[in-house]
């Protein structure tokens, strides 16, 4: 029997629909700018250059109707809202044509972010975790297995703050789409079961405060709701 000098983390993990059965999460992939609007928004061309990915840890997971707790050393958080993708198969050099055998199921996300230390380290080139790796980051709804819904390619996203909607959008809008995304970053790095890639959020972003509330929606795969205290 293994002894460990401190007592191991559970594992983090994310609810699938209609079981008891729970996935668990290994990596949480980003795509950052992977809609046209978001990128201008952000002061960036959304020219369709190779996609570019960051990190957020396995544990910055949180479930749909939790509590989002408004992180510390920020004045500045923002809403994300966005499709995830589960893998069930892992691999290496995926050709897109070949992505969908490797996806188990799909969710609603938020990416949050600490805009204000997001944009200081971007402007002093340094790594952007501190403005997205944070705690309770990574907010995930349960998982529709693709057995049951397919793999949506288009559908209407959206996010509502205190029910006023601040982005609307389609997934068909992605510059890069799951395929392609999966491709090129099974090319980077070889995927295995448990991974989670949040394909990047539409243009709306902004800040909220605490006692916000948060509904999201993509069309076909479900909603999430976030309370942020």
């Amino acid at each position: 029997m293994t002894s460990y000098a401190v007592e191991p983390m559970a594992v983090p993990a994310v609810t699938i629909a209609d079981t008891d059965d729970m996935f668990p999460v290994r990596r949480i992939y980003c795509v950052g700018r992977n809609y046209a609007e978001h990128a201008r928004e952000m002061g960036s061309d959304p020219d369709r250059d190779p996609p570019f990915f960051f990190m957020k840890p396995n544990n910055t997971i949180i479930p749909d109707n939790a509590d989002f707790p408004y992180p510390p050393k920020t004045e500045n958080v923002h809403y994300e809202m966005e499709l995830v993708v589960a893998i069930g198969k892992g691999g290496k050099n995926i050709p897109q044509e070949q992505a969908d055998d490797h996806i188990f199921g799909y969710a609603c996300g938020l990416d949050m972010t600490r805009r204000d230390l997001q944009i200081s380290m971007r402007e002093k080139g340094r790594p952007w975790e501190v403005g997205k790796a944070f705690d309770a980051s990574a907010p995930c709804a349960e998982i529709q297995p693709a057995s049951k819904i397919g793999h949506p390619s288009a559908g209407v996203i959206w996010l509502k703050v205190n029910g006023e909607t601040k982005q609307n959008a389609d997934i068909s809008d992605l510059i890069w789409n799951v395929p392609e995304t999966i491709e090129y970053l099974s090319g980077l790095f070889e995927l295995q079961p448990g991974d989670l890639i949040y394909t990047g959020t539409p243009a709306g972003v902004g800040p909220i405060v605490s006692g916000d509330d948060m509904e999201g929606y993509i069309e076909g795969v479900g909603t999430i709701h976030i309370k942020v205290v």
